[in-house]
């Protein structure tokens, strides 16, 4: 039992820290200061100042319950940002004074990730038979995206979300509804 609470608190820490994340990304500050990604920015700060002021309060100060302390550093924060994390550890390696690990992972952590982020780019366009660098050999495949699904802009994640919701069963029956109604042609 004692194993399922664990899952359990962070499960739900989990939840909340994924919505509020959802939630800020869909604000204005998504569109602030576009193209910089000012809401993954805030996101990534502020996660970090969580997670740095939790643990800093549950390992020094206060005893949290093990419960909690999973539910709002492995759970919240951990949906709410990875990026958190990864600067909780670097600032404790400065503070043990291992400076030489502090500077790898800062540097491998970037160069890494950024050769993955690159790699899964160029796996998705390798399924897609796309061309796999540079922006006017890819064109023609932003051409075919916007014709066989939402626009592959900077708000993608609303068109995708608003064409889920158009092409939705309830949507479609209220559209034949609709269409009904006015005699115009349907097209689905």
């Amino acid at each position: 039992m004692e194993i399922f609470t664990r899952y359990l608190a962070v499960a739900i820490g989990g939840m909340a820290g994924a919505m509020l994340r959802y939630y800020i990304g869909l604000s204005a500050l998504s569109r602030t200061a576009a193209p910089f990604p000012t809401a993954t920015f805030f996101i990534n700060v502020t996660g970090s100042f969580i997670i740095g002021f939790f643990l800093t309060l549950a390992t020094e100060r206060i005893p949290f319950n093990p419960h909690l302390r999973l539910a709002v550093a492995v759970g919240f924060v951990g949906a709410y940002t990875t990026f958190s994390t990864f600067e909780y550890e670097t600032a404790r390696l400065v503070e043990e004074r291992n400076f030489l690990y502090a500077f790898l992972n800062v540097v491998l952590s970037f160069v890494i990730g950024f050769a993955a982020v690159w790699g899964g780019i160029m796996a998705a366009r390798r399924v897609e038979n796309a061309p796999l660098i540079g922006r006017a050999f890819y064109t023609p495949f932003d051409i075919e995206a916007e014709i066989s699904g939402p626009a592959q802009t900077e708000s993608t994640e609303f068109k995708i979300r608003d064409a889920t919701i158009e092409n939705s069963p309830e949507a479609k029956d209220k559209r034949r509804v609709a269409y009904r109604k006015t005699g115009a042609k349907r097209d689905e």
